[in-house]
């Protein structure tokens, strides 16, 4: 349908038609629904009448093919003008293939293989009758306290907006009309949700818009760059207003000036939500001030059924803005292909045929065995193959490694560590003992650990946390391992033994009371379905670990946040004329992580060489190259992520110590050298001024080119 048939098609439906294609419902509200539509509880406080069911516009949260074919094709019946539904879910790193968690996804450093888990997810999630995933999460977050942490791709602004385009393109592919198997994307959550205070879920948001556009807004407008076709308002305050009700924000920042006319979906409840911010006094002033705001869709609270028809009929809101929001939802229905197929790529035949494949389980092997970051090796990995190994821990066995947003995923059917070690070292190995359970533990555990360990030559420690001690409402303020866990290590470490330690989690964490205890330390995250084959496959070195943090991991919770690109203050810590203690700087642990931005081992070494500047002097029509060798000093063949950062010496407002600009992969046998070569320009050397302008300044840059944030290489150039 062309603009003009959506126009006469809006034309032609009441007021209160309109207003309920705004409201987003939950599956049990429609007829064809497992339980047949039964609404019960808080749903049936919401008041919806079966005349808003008839007219709604969208469904939250429901997928099967069989299943999404009966309650679209009996919602068409009841619709008066034959308007299909929407169907959207939670489809983040996997449909029913779980793929890591984006925070692991980004520690692989490779977005090829993030764009191939997206369009792996959407083809599994379309052909079970989905058509919008409320992905990507482009959140910078620089608080592991926050649960939703494992959601984001890192700390870093250019790392996350390479991954948010190409997450986007492949959820979406290139066009959604023709390509039914790919669904629309969501990015979220609009803006700087991230940076929650304390980071804790839902709470306030206190940026300078300075600081906003330069670090947190990059990632988002990246994704609506690559065509992202919704936004998800966050829970969160911005400059005191409530995101959903934020007409600076979505009106003038996101339609005007960035020229987004995709469809604006709230996050659950968020519109009610604006009466307990303070930010509206009942339900009728929480509906004006959403739609003023430009929000487009309400999910799953109904201030906008209920109040905007009276304050459409009394003059207090135009119904021109009902009208675009109506047209931006049904343009998306119509960029879906649904009036000519309401029922789009649903099929029960390819959803038999395709979803968990075996093509699409070695996907997610393949990004798991790349996401995976080996943290710590005293000489202990890879495992010998004679060894006689101990697994030990309360994920020796567990299922519980796909992460808190593997809605459709299986923790039955995820490869389980204990089987994965078992089929690769032979009969009887490893022998197999919980020690504790993730928070508690008995007795009888620990000797039965304990007892293995002794009778094993090595030892392998599966720790971590439940997956709902992360994401959505997982905020901690103590991020060690649980006590129990960190007993179990001590009492394993005083065998005396070589023991490695692998972690399943959704955050960076405070490692203190384990990192010490052990000699080596593999983080896997959670690293998804395939997720105990690719991590026994790094323990025994058939895959040689090459992922880097994009996340640092503190040195104590009291660091937080604690994050590469800081500012270096006026009183910086070993500056050479600075006084012993008045400097920026602790008392009781040093200012830096424990782990650095852009850190992670390998089974090789590598050296770095030879940094060259093919000039001393840029200008911004001549920008330059550097190039740096790199030696595969070990004796097996690896991957290494070569890192390109730079500083402004000084700028109109002060600029970070390191800023990532670019990085390179280099795959180097034994003995074999590369060379890194990256190509500097002064657009790279923007930044938003004081005055909100985006510009480099002239003068002085300095250039590390290393394998972290932390070690590299140094050199120097003049923008003129």
């Amino acid at each position: 349908m062309d603009n003009q048939q959506l126009l006469g098609l809006i034309g032609r439906m009441t007021l209160e038609e309109k207003i309920a294609q705004l409201v987003q419902l939950a599956a049990p509200f429609y007829e064809g629904v497992d339980d047949e539509g039964q609404i019960t509880g808080p749903m049936q406080a919401m008041g919806i009448t079966d005349s808003m069911i008839a007219s709604s516009g969208s469904v939250l949260g429901y997928a099967g093919a069989a299943g999404a074919i009966a309650v679209q094709e009996a919602h068409m019946k009841k619709n008066p003008h034959g308007i299909p539904l929407l169907f959207m879910a939670d489809i983040v790193h996997g449909f029913r293939t779980i793929f890591p968690v984006p925070l692991a996804i980004g520690c692989s450093w490779n977005a090829e293989l993030a764009q191939k888990s997206a369009e792996i997810a959407a083809r599994e999630a379309a052909v079970s009758g989905i058509h919008v995933t409320f992905a990507p999460m482009v959140d910078l977050v620089r608080d592991p306290r926050w649960g939703r942490v494992m959601e984001s791709t890192g700390e870093d602004p250019y790392l996350n907006s390479l991954f948010a385009r190409a997450f986007v393109r492949g959820f979406q592919g290139e066009d959604l009309k023709e390509e039914t198997e790919r669904v629309a994307a969501c990015v979220k959550h609009f803006a700087a949700y991230g940076a929650s205070e304390a980071g804790r879920d839902y709470n306030t948001v206190d940026l300078s818009e300075r600081q906003m556009r330069e670090y947190y807004l990059p990632a988002y407008k990246a994704a609506l760059e690559e065509g992202c076709e919704m936004v998800m308002t966050s829970f969160n305050t911005i400059d005191g207003i409530p995101a959903s009700a934020n007409e600076k924000l979505m009106r003038s920042l996101l339609r005007e000036e960035w020229g987004f006319d995709g469809v604006l979906i709230s996050d659950w409840g968020a519109v009610k939500e604006l009466i307990p911010h303070g930010a509206a006094e009942d339900e009728r002033e929480a509906a004006y001030r959403a739609i003023r705001a430009g929000v487009d869709i309400e999910m799953m609270t109904a201030c906008y059924v209920h109040e905007l028809p009276e304050l459409v009929r009394g003059g207090r809101v135009d119904e021109a803005l009902v009208d675009e929001a109506v047209l931006r939802i049904l343009r998306l229905k119509d960029k879906l292909g649904l009036f000519d197929n309401p029922n789009r790529g649903a099929s029960p035949e390819r959803e038999a045929e395709i979803v968990f494949s075996r093509e699409h389980r070695e996907a997610a092997y393949e990004l798991a065995a790349q996401s995976t970051v080996l943290l710590k090796n005293d000489g202990v990995l890879p495992l010998k193959p004679d060894a006689k190994v101990a697994l030990i821990g309360p994920f020796a066995r567990s299922g519980d490694i796909l992460g808190p947003w593997s809605w459709d995923g299986s923790t039955e059917d995820a490869v389980k560590l204990d089987a994965a070690l078992a089929e690769r070292l032979g009969p009887g190995n490893p022998a197999v003992a919980e020690g504790c359970g993730i928070e508690e533990g008995t007795e009888e555990q620990l000797r039965e650990a304990l007892n293995a360990a002794a009778a094993a030559d090595v030892i392998v420690l599966a720790l971590g946390e439940a997956s709902e001690m992360s994401g959505e409402a997982g905020c901690r303020t103590d991020i060690r391992l649980p006590q129990v866990q960190l007993d179990l290590v001590a009492r394993i470490a005083e065998l005396g033994k070589p023991t490695a330690a692998v972690l399943f989690n959704g955050r960076p964490l405070d490692l203190h009371g384990m990192y010490d205890r052990v000699d080596a330390v593999v983080e896997a995250w959670f690293p998804g379905s395939e997720g105990g084959a690719a991590v026994a496959d790094i323990l025994i070195g058939a895959v040689n670990p090459s992922a880097r943090l994009t996340m640092s991991f503190p040195h104590s919770v009291g660091q937080v946040p604690v994050y590469y690109n800081h500012f270096n203050t006026g009183r910086p810590q070993g500056a050479p004329d600075a006084q012993v203690r008045y400097v920026s700087q602790y008392l009781d642990a040093p200012n830096e992580p424990l782990l650095p931005f852009g850190f992670g081992l390998s089974y090789t070494t590598f050296e770095y060489d030879g940094l060259k500047l093919s000039s001393d002097k840029m200008t911004p029509d001549s920008p330059i190259a550097i190039s740096v060798n790199v030696t595969n000093t070990g004796s097996r063949a690896g991957t290494e992520t070569v890192q390109l950062y730079v500083r402004d010496i000084a700028g109109d407002v002060v600029r970070p110590v390191r800023e990532l600009k670019g990085f390179v992969k280099l795959d180097l046998a034994p003995g074999e050298s590369g060379t890194a070569v990256f190509t500097l320009n002064e657009e790279q050397l923007r930044y938003h001024h004081s005055d909100l302008s985006f510009k480099s300044d002239p003068g002085r840059f300095d250039v590390f080119v290393g394998r972290s944030s932390a070690d590299t290489l140094n050199g120097s150039f003049t923008l003129i």
